[in-house]
């Protein structure tokens, strides 16, 4: 088995759920994908960074960080960057708050993010796109660029639209639609 089929196998396995959901915009769904299940566990984060990074390198977008909103994005970062190390080519993680912290520094990102950065926004599952929006706007705030979103799973309900319309090409690995079938295969 390749690793995308391994991935996938992992992704039915351990975060599509059937039944009958509201996802976070108040949408109703036959299906359920938790992704972090997947990319938290070892054999998840490596595979993610592994086809994540190879994904991002074969479109050669010059980036030098990989981050997104906390708390769905942290493990895909963490594992792109850490894959990009692997293959000799350096690219740091960061991570977006969802709002700025009220002590310290008072920061809304963390990972020492320089102003000239050249930015992936990373997903875990992409709907409508209101995370990855969030994430870019902080990005942009910020003074650094965001050259592409890249998702592990894109449910395919605007968000692709809403980032081309903002002039930024989304990445992804896996259509909800695809695990859907899988899953539906499977049970």
């Amino acid at each position: 088995m390749d690793d995308r089929a391994r991935l996938k196998t992992l992704l039915v396995e351990r975060s599509v759920r059937l039944g009958d959901f509201t996802l976070v915009g108040g949408a109703r769904s036959m299906y359920y994908v938790d992704v972090r299940r997947t990319t938290m566990s070892a054999e998840g984060q490596a595979l993610v960074g592994k086809l994540g990074w190879t994904l991002v390198d074969q479109r050669s977008l010059g980036i030098t960080h990989v981050g997104g909103l906390t708390m769905g994005a942290d493990p895909v970062a963490y594992a792109i960057a850490h894959r990009s190390w692997l293959d000799g080519h350096p690219v740091d993680a960061f991570s977006v708050r969802k709002k700025a912290k009220e002590h310290g520094l008072g920061q809304r990102i963390e990972g020492g993010l320089p102003s000239d950065a050249r930015c992936l926004v990373v997903e875990d599952v992409i709907t409508s796109g209101g995370s990855a929006m969030q994430a870019i706007t902080a990005v942009h705030a910020h003074g650094a660029t965001v050259a592409a979103v890249f998702t592990v799973v894109d449910r395919e309900e605007g968000a692709g639209a809403l980032m081309e319309a903002e002039g930024v090409p989304v990445l992804t690995l896996f259509t909800g639609r695809e695990l859907l079938e899988t899953a539906r295969e499977s049970a």
